[in-house]
This record gives C-alpha cells, sequence and structure tokens, in this order.
C-alpha cells in the first residue's frame, strides 16, 4: 500500500466546455484564436454553448459577420453585437460583460494582442462573473495573424484548408497550460465534425 502525501491544497477541477474531440476550453478563462478562419473557430465554439452570446468587435472595423455564413455554425439570433467606439471602450467593454456573469459566451474581435495586464483582468472578471452571475462565462478573444498574448489559457490557430468539394480546416493547438501542441484537419459539418 503506497500512502498519499498530505497537501494544504485544496484539489478543485476547473469546469470546461468540450466544442470538439480534444478541444475543450475551462471556463472562467480568457482563451486566444487566431489566424484566417477565427471567425469560423468561434462559431464553433458558440455552436457548443447555450444561451446568448455577446459578440464584441470596434465600431470601426470593417469586418461584420454574415448571417447566412453563420447559420451553417449556429443560430445568428442568439447573437448581440457591441460596437464600441474608443479603442480603450472595446477591452472595457469585454470585461464588464465577463464581470456581469449573466452571459456564457463574450467574444472580443479585437484589432491586435492586448498587454499582459488587460489579459489578467479578463481572467479575473471572468471568475468574478462565475461566482456573482447566472452562468460560467467563458471568454475568447479573435486576433489578427499569429495573437500573442500574454497569459491566455490557450492560443488556437486555424486556416482554411478546403478543396473542391469537401470543407476542411487546419486546426492548432499552439499553447495551453494543460496540454501539448498539437494540430488536426477537420472536415464535416455542424454535428458531425471530425478531426484528424
Amino acid at each position: 500500500m503506497t500512502a498519499q502525501p498530505l497537501s494544504r491544497h485544496t484539489h478543485r477541477v476547473t469546469p470546461a466546455l468540450p466544442v470538439l474531440p480534444d478541444v475543450i476550453l475551462p471556463l472562467k478563462r480568457l482563451h486566444e484564436v487566431c489566424g484566417p478562419a477565427r471567425h469560423s473557430f468561434a462559431m464553433l465554439v458558440a455552436a457548443a454553448t447555450k444561451g446568448p452570446v455577446y459578440w464584441v468587435a470596434p465600431s470601426w472595423h470593417v469586418d461584420r459577420l454574415n448571417p447566412d455564413g453563420m447559420v451553417h455554425f449556429t443560430n445568428p439570433g442568439r447573437f448581440t453585437f457591441l460596437t464600441p467606439k474608443r479603442p480603450e471602450d472595446v477591452l472595457w467593454t469585454l470585461e464588464e460583460v465577463l464581470r456581469n456573469g449573466s452571459v456564457p459566451l463574450v467574444i472580443g474581435d479585437i484589432p491586435g494582442p492586448p498587454n499582459l495586464t488587460a489579459v489578467r483582468r479578463l481572467h479575473l472578471a471572468a471568475e468574478t462573473g462565475a461566482g456573482q452571475g447566472h452562468c460560467t462565462p467563458l471568454g475568447l478573444i479573435l486576433t489578427p495573424g499569429d495573437g500573442g498574448a500574454a497569459g491566455v489559457e490557450t492560443r488556437w490557430y486555424m486556416t482554411p484548408a478546403h478543396t473542391p468539394g469537401t470543407h476542411a480546416w487546419r486546426l492548432e493547438r499552439r499553447r495551453a497550460r494543460t496540454a501539448p501542441a498539437k494540430h488536426w484537419q477537420m472536415t464535416g459539418r455542424p454535428g458531425a465534425w471530425r478531426l484528424t
């Protein structure tokens, strides 16, 4: 018989959102998605949740979601779009919605990676929202290029890999606190996605 060492630390299981097999996002945390298909990844995450989704993007942002494309992943009627006018209000809006704890998924389509202080504030806001709100929120930031926000729980990179007659994407887990880097080829359709 082996004895287990005593510890003063309590063991807490972190709740998580299973998006796809091997794609699990811890709740009460901020995650980053980058790459040309980052909006598609956000739709996959939205499809894995229930309830409203808040999408925060600067008012000067030219890329807007098309409901005709969204409907292939999830119901566009679940989305509320918030468009702050000042750059500093984008992260502030994300933080306030996460802190409120009434929306299970908050997505920030932002022009560049936030600094470490902003990421820590967003983590704390999500934790506060989980304790005070009606749900356990998840924060997702979409950043251009290769991303690079310091302190995020996970970083994902998604790019299209379509071929004639087949919809496919390459999905990479570039950073995770509890899992190694990994990549997959994703094919299929909503409700029947396959990762290889």
